[in-house]
């Protein structure tokens, strides 16, 4: 029989269920929960350094009452009120994508309260379209699709539309010398939410040091959410596809239309979606393909 501390496993096991109530387990849980939450929402953000920092801050807090060192104490109990401001504050965006992932009831909501099927298929239809029509003429583009974090601050940077999302509402905003042609558009619920928007840029790392404006943009804004980007190349044409901060080019109409429908949870593409995790998984080099100059 297996010895712990004196006693056997059963034993010990029984000592404690008697000692740990069912409420401490609740509170484990949704502790461990929400820290996951937050790690999910910072990773890959600048959000990332400032959490270091913090847990160093916190660790020397920690260090100071545990050797008792006055003029420290003092001040981590007398500006234990400034910290937590200040948290709020450097954490405002982050804060904000979790109050809004929690009213949008992430998966529950997309089963009870989210758009049916035909209009999702009818946003697949018409963004790949465009992305065709675009490509043919080698008209620059990027067509955000909206996830199950909020875009508003996105949104805000550009015009508003609320225009019923189609291919020939697609091809207007991108039209050269058009004034909205140089930002991004925003599709969400099956309506172009707004154009002309600025995304924010990811940084030109070896991988996509090739890479113009419009792919790191669209890099930029998938590191930070959950969000699908579209892009198309003015120079070339192609046609490259933006998720979790991954680049993914040259893609023709099928690939594409795979690609959203997997994105917007259609069905039929269910096993295309848990074919690409599983390709991303088995990928020797783990590197994405990288589409060049916008």
């Amino acid at each position: 029989m297996l010895v712990l501390g004196g006693l056997n496993l059963g034993e010990a096991f029984r000592v404690l269920f008697q000692t740990v109530s069912w409420r401490d387990f609740l509170d484990v849980a949704i502790i461990t929960f929400l820290v996951y939450r937050l790690l999910l929402l910072v990773r890959g953000t600048q959000a990332v350094q400032i959490l270091v920092g913090l847990l160093l801050i916190g660790a020397l807090g920690a260090v100071a009452f545990i050797l008792d060192l006055p003029v420290l104490k003092f001040i981590y109990t007398n500006g234990g009120q400034v910290i937590l401001i200040a948290v709020i504050i450097l954490f405002q965006p982050e804060l904000r994508r979790a109050l809004d992932q929690m009213g949008r009831l992430s998966t529950l909501r997309r089963g009870l309260l989210g758009p049916e099927t035909a209009q999702l298929r009818r946003t697949v239809d018409e963004v790949t379209r465009a992305a065709m029509r675009l490509s043919e003429s080698a008209t620059g583009a990027l067509i955000v699709i909206q996830g199950d974090v909020g875009l508003e601050e996105i949104a805000a940077t550009g015009v508003r539309l609320d225009a019923l999302v189609s291919a020939e509402v697609l091809g207007t905003i991108f039209t050269y010398k058009s004034p909205l042609h140089d930002g991004a558009a925003l599709v969400h619920g099956g309506r172009v939410v707004a154009a002309g928007c600025v995304l924010p840029l990811a940084e030109r790392s070896d991988r996509n040091q090739r890479s113009g404006t419009r792919h790191l943009a669209a890099v930029g804004l998938t590191q930070a959410t959950d969000a699908g980007v579209v892009v198309v190349s003015e120079e070339t044409g192609r046609i490259s596809w933006a998720l979790g901060g991954e680049l993914e080019g040259e893609l023709d109409s099928d690939q594409l239309t795979a690609r959203l429908g997997s994105f917007l949870r259609l069905p039929l593409y269910e096993s295309h979606r848990r074919s690409l995790r599983f390709r991303a998984r088995s990928s020797p080099s783990g590197e994405p393909t990288t589409a060049g100059r916008s």
